[in-house]
């Protein structure tokens, strides 16, 4: 057993390490985020839909939770779509770093969203985050619009977690990641198959949109399958050896990995102010105690129940 969980927990750290990936092959990627967020949406609903298949695993949903899934479709979308622009119009780093705040966001939408009341470190950690926040913002001022676009894409990213979370114990994972992979790409569908009638600068669907370079379709054949499809289903994978603490930690190493490799393979690109990283520290840090706060408060309530039940 004890072989099955170091299996597990390097595992869990492999598909962080392609999760931080992602953020890589999105500079590598040539083509706008808009079209990159489809093709990943598009292709690895099609991965996911032939590992259900081959697992037999039933795809029969109520209506209501049929919308629910359509909404989380959209807002993962949007998610990306602000993901992959930051790193379009900034870098990696500041991307990553950005996108380490969605615990924060997480923190204080929860209470709303399961009504229960703030917690006091969630206050006091998310002060933290926000002088994070504007050390980075101090010394980056070229960034702004790639910092704002990746803050917003870390409140959709939280509000994308609780709304899963609602949900992701009653039904199969698979079928969850499906429904709400086709959803995204179905509604970046309508939006490029209309977008040409109203006269904007966004591209709909033409021969040239389909025309991709080599490298590019290997990219996003990449990200489609290894990064979304199969970190996906290893994910759900660990989870069954390893606790959702350390699940949560490990996965909170993600910007640390992706802002490793950017440095690594970008080079002077991707190399900030020293500010930014005491910055980004602080930020990663925060979560990170966070985490571990929660994880004790979690320890000593099943404590407390459990002398109870005595």
């Amino acid at each position: 057993m004890q072989n099955a969980k170091l299996k597990n927990y390097l595992h869990l750290h492999f598909i962080v390490f392609i999760w931080g990936f992602t953020a890589i092959l999105g500079e590598l990627i040539s083509i706008e985020a808009l079209p990159l967020v489809w093709y990943r949406m598009f292709l690895a609903s099609v991965f996911i839909y032939s590992y259900i298949v081959y697992r037999k695993i039933s795809l029969v949903v109520s209506r209501s939770l049929f919308f629910t899934l359509l909404l989380a479709g959209v807002i993962i979308a949007a998610h990306w779509i602000t993901f992959f622009a930051a790193i379009k119009i900034s870098n990696v780093s500041i991307t990553l770093a950005m996108l380490s705040t969605g615990a924060f966001f997480t923190s204080i939408l929860e209470p709303i969203f399961y009504k229960r009341k703030l917690i006091w470190y969630e206050v006091i950690f998310g002060m933290l985050v926000i002088i994070g926040l504007y050390i980075i913002f101090e010394v980056e001022g070229d960034y702004l619009y790639g910092i704002i676009y990746a803050l917003i894409s870390a409140f959709l990213s939280s509000i994308f977690s609780l709304i899963n979370g609602k949900i992701a114990q009653r039904y199969h994972a698979a079928t969850i990641s499906f429904y709400e992979l086709l959803s995204g790409a179905g509604i970046i569908t309508l939006y490029l198959a209309v977008v040409p009638f109203f006269g904007t600068h966004t591209e709909g669907f033409s021969i040239s949109f389909f025309q991709l370079s080599g490298s590019d379709w290997t990219y996003i054949a990449i990200l489609a399958s290894v990064c979304t499809a199969y970190a996906f289903i290893g994910s759900v994978q660990v989870m069954k050896y390893l606790s959702p603490y350390t699940v949560m930690l490990t996965i909170n190493l993600e910007p640390v990995y992706g802002i490793l490799l950017a440095v690594l393979i970008f080079g002077e690109s991707e190399k900030m102010s020293p500010q930014f990283y005491y910055g980004a520290l602080i930020i990663i840090a925060t979560v990170l105690l966070n985490g571990i706060f929660k994880n004790v408060k979690k320890r000593k309530s099943s404590a407390t129940f459990s002398n109870i039940t005595k």
